[in-house]
């Protein structure tokens, strides 16, 4: 699953894969933001990455693109 988080003051987003389901996912985000507590996730390639709950301004996921690989006929 693909995630981009927007943090607040910076022009930045933070754009990384985890293997991490939707619904653990929505659960870990709504409690970092409302309790102010750090959100820590893991990435597919197994870095972790933590953002201060209350600097998180939005938070997209979903699945990722596939991107057809080969030559494109015109």
């Amino acid at each position: 699953m693909q995630v981009t988080i927007g943090i607040h003051n910076l022009t930045r987003e933070v754009t990384f894969e985890t293997d991490t389901d939707a619904d653990s996912l929505t659960q870990h985000v709504s409690t970092a933001i409302d309790k102010g507590e750090p959100l820590a996730l893991t990435t597919s390639k197994g870095r972790h990455i933590i953002i201060p709950g209350k600097s998180i301004a939005y938070v997209e996921f979903g699945e990722s693109d596939k991107r057809p690989v080969g030559f494109a006929q015109f």
